[in-house]
């Protein structure tokens, strides 16, 4: 297996880590169930939660679009809205929470309470991508939910996969509306064979010519002082897609949102949740935690991608670990964990059955 870029993964890995994780602070015992304990007081909601619907006409949000393409193994191209095109063209996008001027004005990527981060795609992410393809994760007739999606790379996957349904939730709406829905567009735009994709198993990657010149002339144009804009997409008619009707689109703070949901009929319950670098913050543990418990199937697996420490923040892998067995409802397991360097993880939650306890 093997990770297929169209763009610079080791200056953007640099540029796009939330916090230092070689920093990992050694919390163990007594000393870490006091600091999750200390930590994790359920925080009031910050954000309401709201459903937000596709654009009647969806062609707008691509309008001379500019994406990136990652391929992983056997899996689809999975596109998404060039990150330094987006971040030049802010000025130009709706943003009625005003975060592209917070994060411009503090120059940061997380600002706790305004913007959890979803304008980047984040490595633990790419981490995911590659484990689910190494284990043949399947998705044909599940529903899964991409809890802080951002670019919601992993819920597309899913949808690209034969998923029956799946639900996008971010913090910001900004993300939602200006990221995360143009995603799925874009990515339903080359689908003529993704219905049975989910059955397809082992095909052959396919080769999106247009797409790979496409980027090279991107990084060309931004190389080059002065240069005129970059290669843009075009979109054609996507209103009646199938695939979008699959999916749904929420934001809001967990707390919220989770009422939000639960008062659907009939009340979804995942098959498969994806949460990628969400446990950064410590005070988010007990909303994060309760969402988890009411949403997932009861044969539903959690797969999440964190860092072992997000120092500067508070929040990691261990104190999570500490936090779920406090509770006692799910299991975890570690699936895939890097030790050297930046140590990044993948583990899976379960219910716990009576074996387990």
């Amino acid at each position: 297996m093997s990770f297929c870029f169209n763009f610079d993964i080791a200056a953007q890995t640099t540029k796009q880590d939330r916090v230092d994780g070689n920093t990992l602070q050694k919390v163990k015992g007594d000393d870490a169930a006091k600091s999750t304990e200390d930590n994790t007081k359920p925080a009031e909601p910050v954000k309401e939660a709201k459903e937000h619907l596709p654009p009647s006409d969806p062609q707008f949000l691509l309008t001379d679009a500019v994406f990136e393409t990652v391929t992983i193994g056997t899996f689809p191209p999975l596109h998404f809205l060039n990150e330094t095109v987006f971040e030049k063209t802010a000025s130009e996008r709706e943003d009625r929470e005003k975060i592209f001027s917070h994060t411009a004005e503090q120059r940061s990527d997380l600002i706790s309470g305004v913007y959890e981060g979803g304008l980047k795609v984040w490595e633990c992410t790419y981490d995911l991508l590659e484990l689910i393809e190494k284990n043949g994760e399947t998705f044909g007739g599940k529903t899964v939910l991409d809890l802080g999606c951002g670019a919601g790379l992993l819920g597309i996957l899913a949808l690209k996969r034969g998923a029956t349904q799946v639900h996008f939730q971010d913090y910001n709406s900004t993300v939602i509306e200006q990221l995360t829905v143009p995603n799925v567009i874009l990515n339903c735009q080359d689908d003529d064979e993704i219905d049975s994709e989910d059955n397809r198993k082992g095909r052959s990657k396919k080769k999106i010519q247009e797409e790979d010149v496409c980027e090279k002339k991107v990084k060309e144009n931004m190389e080059v002082e002065g240069s005129g804009p970059p290669p843009k997409k075009r979109a054609i008619d996507l209103s009646q897609h199938p695939l979008l009707a699959k999916c749904h689109f929420f934001s809001g703070d967990w707390r919220t949102f989770l009422a939000l949901v639960l008062k659907r009929d009939p009340t979804p319950k995942y098959d498969i949740i994806f949460t990628s670098e969400t446990i950064y913050n410590t005070a988010y543990y007990p909303a994060l935690h309760e969402t988890l418990c009411k949403l997932l199937a009861p044969n539903g697996l959690v797969y999440l991608a964190t860092k072992s420490h997000y120092f500067g923040v508070g929040g990691g892998l261990h104190l999570f670990e500490t936090f779920v067995e406090q509770k006692g409802t799910f299991s975890v397991d570690h699936l895939w964990d890097k030790e050297e360097g930046l140590q990044r993880h993948v583990v899976v939650l379960r219910f716990k059955t009576t074996k387990d306890t």
